[in-house]
């Protein structure tokens, strides 16, 4: 019994903590042009290593945008999975982010920056700016970011996978991550329109695998998910066998190097390729937005800028807290 007490005192207490984690939502001391007259130069250096680098490896803007998804959702967006340890034990070797790729480019910038600005430039603030300029060398929308961020000083490789307050699962049903983007401050809306970013990238087949293979985990190789259109599955088996840990498949077929909302569409005719994605047919407003944004009417672009935003506020450190790192693998 008083086990039973303890667990749910520190399943009280992670409720808590994470309220009081929304609460720091707001983005207090962010603004656009923060570094105008310390590092006038600094957005048009990001943007040029961005620039070079998408010429030669753009299915490197998958991986890139969604590393700030994964910084902000854990400890806020503080830089912190970029760390790393002497035995792996950061947010960066916990398995949520073992397919994250680019952490080279975000040091590339920092050198960049360096060089020109030492010590004045956040790696929490170089997530941001590379996230909005991948999506741009995608032909997808430019917003202005928020910039004054500064970088924390913990990461852990437990944080991410965290049952309360870890990075939500490619199979959360949509209650889960509606519950997910809530905690951190972020509306149903935010959820449909960042899930969008899903139209640049890749996923490996162990992410969906079960949607072909073991639906209902009876272990039966037919037994697929019956809300994914059949056609879909079949060519989805073809490039992907039980048990396949290595292989790589689009999640936007057709055009994953270029940012659009044809996402939307695939996902509208059950051909959203995570479980995540198909989630956001089982609510009325992911729905609709979805159903919207396959229309002439479609406000996308718009609100993925303003998404982008709303999500970069989340956990900020500002002012005197925290630091700037002079490399952004290890704190000062």
């Amino acid at each position: 019994m008083a086990g039973c007490k303890n667990l749910i005192g520190t399943f009280m207490l992670q409720i808590i903590v994470l309220a009081l984690f929304s609460l720091h939502a707001e983005g207090q001391g962010l603004k656009v042009g923060f570094y105008k007259k310390s590092c006038p130069q600094a957005e048009g250096i990001v943007s040029k290593v961005i620039s070079d680098v998408m010429a030669v490896a753009p299915s490197l803007s998958g991986p890139l945008l969604r590393m700030h998804f994964h910084d902000c959702f854990i400890r806020g967006c503080d830089g912190s999975i970029l760390l790393d340890s002497p035995k792996g034990q950061t947010e960066k070797f916990s398995p949520p982010n073992l397919s994250l790729r680019g952490f080279n480019v975000i040091d590339r910038v920092k050198l960049a920056l360096e060089k020109a600005c030492p010590g004045v430039v956040s790696c929490a603030d170089i997530v941001a700016l590379v996230a909005r300029d991948v999506t741009v060398a995608t032909k997808g929308p430019h917003w202005k970011v928020e910039t004054g961020r500064r970088d924390g000083k913990v990461s852990l490789i437990t944080d991410p996978i965290n049952p309360v307050t870890g990075l939500p699962s490619f199979t959360s049903n949509i209650t889960v991550l509606k519950q997910s983007w809530s905690l951190r401050g972020l509306s149903t809306k935010d959820l449909v329109v960042l899930s969008g970013g899903h139209t640049i990238g890749m996923s490996h087949c162990s992410s969906f695998e079960e949607r072909l293979y073991n639906f209902t985990g009876k272990g039966n190789n037919g037994d697929t998910d019956p809300t994914m259109d059949q056609n879909y599955v079949a060519r989805l088996k073809l490039k992907c066998k039980p048990q396949d840990k290595t292989t790589i498949v689009e999640l936007d077929p057709g055009s994953f190097k270029t940012f659009d909302d044809s996402y939307y569409k695939l996902v509208t005719k059950r051909r959203g390729l995570l479980q995540s994605d198909a989630a956001l047919l089982n609510d009325p407003e992911t729905r609709a937005y979805m159903i919207k944004s396959t229309s002439h009417g479609s406000t996308f672009f718009k609100d993925f800028g303003v998404s982008m935003v709303n999500m970069g506020r989340i956990g900020v450190l500002t002012g005197s807290q925290g630091e700037i790192r002079k490399v952004c693998t290890k704190t000062n």
